[in-house]
């Protein structure tokens, strides 16, 4: 009998001290993430020329959200990150072009450029037909593996994670790993060449800090959950 008691005891704190062991796990990743966005204003932000942010951009539910046909302009983060761990949640409406751009900084030839993990309807979007155009894609330069991409459709939420340390940069969507590459590299130089920022000095994505900044094409895109980890 003590027996059997002493193993319904042991059975009942087992939950216990798996909770307990999660919880502390959850708080343990949580250390060292900035929030951008605060889910209540656009403290922290302002567009590309230093201007507050406009009307074409509002809080709605928690999120960003740049407005149909607001002409809201792309907006930037007023900290400038070099090695991080970024992750947002976006969405999208069909059709939708946008992205997020990293090491967005004034460029002595070339103006405001950023390196931009590409969002777009995959499906519906009007610039869909080059691999490097698609969703998670380094637009214009490299392509996503599109086999090892998921993807939730336009009017559902997804999350892209950026990670940047050093040289190498990482591009996630919903949790997979869908690119990697490393600046200055022969590949990485050989795809600049042949993208749109070729003429770009100094040599595009080659900065070595910039801002965080969310693009608006005119369709509506919301973000939420906006978080960076510096991990120098």
């Amino acid at each position: 009998m003590k027996k059997l008691i002493f193993l319904i005891a042991m059975a009942s704190s087992m939950p216990i001290a798996s909770f307990s062991q999660s919880k502390a796990s959850f708080k343990e990743n949580q250390k060292g993430w900035e929030q951008l966005f605060n889910g209540k204003n656009m403290n922290g932000w302002t567009a590309t020329d230093g201007s507050p942010v406009s009307d074409g951009w509002q809080v709605i539910d928690g999120a960003i959200v740049a407005v149909k046909d607001g002409k809201g302009g792309d907006i930037m983060s007023i900290g400038e990150y070099g090695d991080f761990d970024l992750s947002v949640d976006y969405k999208i409406e069909p059709g939708v072009n946008s992205g997020v751009k990293y090491f967005f900084a004034e460029y002595q030839n070339g103006g405001r450029l950023g390196m931009e993990y590409q969002i777009i309807d995959d499906v519906a979007g009007e610039d869909i037909h080059r691999a490097n155009h698609l969703t998670g894609s380094f637009y214009d330069v490299l392509p996503p593996d599109e086999s090892n991409k998921k993807i939730n459709p336009p009017g559902q939420w997804n999350t892209l994670r950026i990670v940047a340390l050093g040289k190498k940069v990482e591009h996630w969507l919903n949790g997979v790993k869908i690119l990697d590459y490393e600046r200055g590299s022969n590949s990485y130089k050989e795809a600049v060449v042949n993208s749109k920022f070729s003429k770009a000095e100094p040599p595009f994505g080659m900065v070595e800090k910039g801002h965080i900044m969310l693009q608006e094409h005119g369709g509506v895109v919301a973000f939420k959950n906006i978080k960076i980890k510096k991990l120098k």
